[in-house]
């Protein structure tokens, strides 16, 4: 392997807001895990950021987080390639975070296009705190620190980006060159829906969790919607409109989606047996890392040595950040 000071490096981070689901590990966990090979990743847990949305009940934030670096690890993010630590052990985050909030103009923040439509998503939470309003910065915070050369994103979160490479550029003119401006890694996130038939998601309870046993989403497939057209077992049915099928389109072999596709549109398959058929491709699928999840689960010290060390490997790299930072702002 080639030594990590020679590779490109990528930085990228997920919130502890609730157990990870199908939507996670295809969206990103294994993307994640391609990168590392070729790459020198730094993937953390972004645990106060979740404060900005779950700042009224902070209850399970500690449960997900290690919930969340079992998934990841299970899921074949390899610590000896990769390096996984915990947003909030490592305090130069909120320090430049504190920096940059100085510099950035109230205007940048309002303009952010996830601003409104969270607080539309989120009715029920008063969203109306400077912390939700500066999430952004505490992002370009997290990004910055490590000076990445990529950012895995998907297009829907290209504008923060933007806006790191923005506040990147204000500080670097506004007193001198320190960051780098991180391009984005444009991910390709398969579409991945709920047992609802709408994207799969924590708010909407329609998730297949990765913590999941067999029986469990063997139990939450039988209830999964299908072709709303498709009444009785006789009636043929539309796999192009079907959830079960984009299932089957992710997980089955080629043959398995042939058959499934003529014999649905012909009632010769009836939904039951359909969606057995995906449940099989998918437990084949998951078993790993449920096997994963279960010898980590039984070590929580190995997982809590492995973060102690990302977080000594990040530290150091943050620490070197900061003090060129306060050496250009003369503080």
């Amino acid at each position: 392997m080639t030594k990590a000071g020679t590779r490109k490096r990528v930085l990228s981070g997920m919130q502890p807001s609730g157990l990870l689901h199908l939507g996670n590990l295809l969206g990103a966990l294994d993307n994640w895990k391609a990168l590392q090979e070729q790459y020198d990743c730094y993937f953390f847990v972004a645990d106060w950021h979740a404060l900005s949305t779950n700042y009224a009940d902070t209850s399970r934030i500690k449960e997900f987080t290690r919930e969340l670096l079992i998934d990841w690890l299970a899921a074949g993010i390899d610590p000896q390639r990769a390096t996984v630590f915990v947003q909030s052990r490592i305090p130069e985050h909120a320090i430049l975070y504190l920096l940059l909030s100085m510099i950035v103009p109230i205007r940048w923040l309002e303009r952010n296009p996830t601003y409104k439509e969270k607080q539309e998503e989120l009715k029920e939470r008063d969203l109306s705190t400077y912390g939700f309003l500066g999430y952004p910065v505490l992002q370009a915070a997290d990004i910055l620190l490590y000076k990445p050369d990529y950012v895995p994103v998907g297009k829907d979160q290209l504008p923060h980006l933007e806006l790191t490479r923005e506040l990147a550029r204000r500080f670097n003119s506004l007193y001198r060159p320190v960051f780098p401006e991180p391009q984005e890694h444009l991910t390709k996130f398969p579409k991945v829906l709920g047992t609802d038939g709408r994207k799969m998601s924590k708010s909407y309870g329609n998730t297949i969790n990765l913590s999941d046993s067999e029986p469990v989403l063997r139990q939450k497939l039988k209830t999964m919607v299908t072709d709303p057209a498709r009444v009785k077992r006789t009636d043929p049915g539309n796999p192009d409109v079907c959830p079960v099928f984009d299932f089957h389109k992710i997980f089955s072999p080629v043959a398995v989606i042939e058959r499934v596709n003529r014999e649905c549109r012909t009632a010769e398959i009836g939904c039951i047996d359909c969606k057995k058929l995906v449940a099989d491709a998918m437990v084949e699928r998951l078993t790993p890392i449920w096997e994963g999840r279960k010898k980590l689960t039984a070590k929580p010290d190995q997982v809590e040595e492995i973060v102690r060390d990302g977080s000594k490997r990040a530290q150091a790299v943050s620490h070197q950040t900061l003090e060129e930072v306060k050496e250009a702002m003369k503080i």
